[in-house]
């Protein structure tokens, strides 16, 4: 889909054309609605993890996800997400909530990916 003509509502002046949608262009619905529920959280992810049911790791890998489909590097940031999710791990593993294994296969998993 592009834009093809800008109208003013007030006086009525048109300009018709080839229009880019800009860095929305490369974004997804998915990753639009992301965007929207992060600025209305104001930036605040355990605000975003709430408001879309989701981890902390999540909302990082699709902020990722964004930056990476608008042109901009996100190369620490998914180091970041690998970091946090490893700390998410022993997390659980520190609660009692995972195995000793359980906890070494997911860290691994999260090294191969």
């Amino acid at each position: 889909m592009h834009v093809t003509r800008l109208a003013c509502g007030e006086c009525g002046s048109a300009l018709e054309g080839h229009f880019s949608f800009g860095w929305l262009e490369g974004l997804s619905r998915e990753q639009i609605r992301f965007i929207q529920t992060f600025l209305k959280c104001r930036g605040k992810i355990k605000d975003v993890e709430q408001e879309l049911g989701i981890s902390y790791p999540t909302v990082v890998s699709r902020l990722n996800e964004v930056v990476r489909a608008m042109g901009l590097e996100a190369a620490s940031g998914e180091e970041t997400a690998i970091a946090v999710q490893r700390r998410e791990v022993l997390d659980e593993l520190a609660a009692g909530t995972i195995s000793a294994t359980e906890a070494a296969e997911r860290i691994r998993s999260l090294s191969a990916g």
